[in-house]
C-alpha cells in the first residue's frame, strides 16, 4: 500500500453511489485518504437527491462533477471499490478490487429522498469499514497496527 493509502469508488453514472462514497471517505478520513470517483458511463450532473442527502449528514460534494474512468489511474489506486452489479472494470495489477451490492429501496417500492437516505447509509456503514481497513491506528504503546 502507498504510504498515503488510496481508492477509487466506480458506479455506473458517477452521479450518485460512487460520488456518495467519495464524499463519505473523505468526510471520515479527510486527507488521510487519496479518494476518486468514477464511472463507466458518465452522467452530465450529480443527482440532486444524492447531493441533498449527503448535505443532510455534513458531507460535501463540492467542485465535483461525474466523470469517467481514467485508466492511467486505476494501476496506482490501492483499492478500486465499484458499487453495484451493473458497472463492469477492467482489473488491471496493482490495486485490490471489490463489489459492493448496494441495498436498493426502489425494489421494495421506496423512492425519493426516503430512498436515497437509505442508499446513503448503506454506503456509509461500508465506507466506515474500508476506512478502517486503509488507516492505521496508534495501540496504546505507541506502535501503530490496523485498526
Amino acid at each position: 500500500m502507498n504510504a498515503t493509502p488510496s481508492v477509487l469508488f466506480v458506479c455506473v453514472s458517477n452521479s450518485g453511489k460512487s460520488q456518495m462514497a467519495a464524499a463519505l471517505m473523505r468526510q471520515e478520513v479527510g486527507n488521510a485518504v487519496e479518494v476518486h470517483s468514477a464511472g463507466t458511463r458518465p452522467k452530465d450532473q450529480l443527482n440532486p437527491l444524492s447531493v441533498q442527502s449527503l448535505q443532510e449528514v455534513g458531507a460535501s460534494t463540492a467542485g465535483e462533477y461525474p466523470k469517467a474512468v481514467d485508466p492511467a489511474l486505476l494501476p496506482r489506486m490501492d483499492v478500486v471499490v465499484t458499487l453495484g452489479a451493473d458497472a463492469q472494470i477492467r482489473r488491471v495489477d496493482g490495486p485490490s478490487f471489490e463489489t459492493w451490492i448496494i441495498d436498493e429501496p426502489s425494489e421494495r417500492g421506496i423512492d425519493g429522498m426516503e430512498r436515497m437516505r437509505l442508499v446513503r447509509d448503506d454506503i456509509s456503514q461500508r465506507v466506515r469499514r474500508l476506512s478502517r481497513r486503509l488507516l492505521p491506528k496508534e495501540t496504546p504503546d505507541g506502535g501503530s497496527s490496523q485498526r
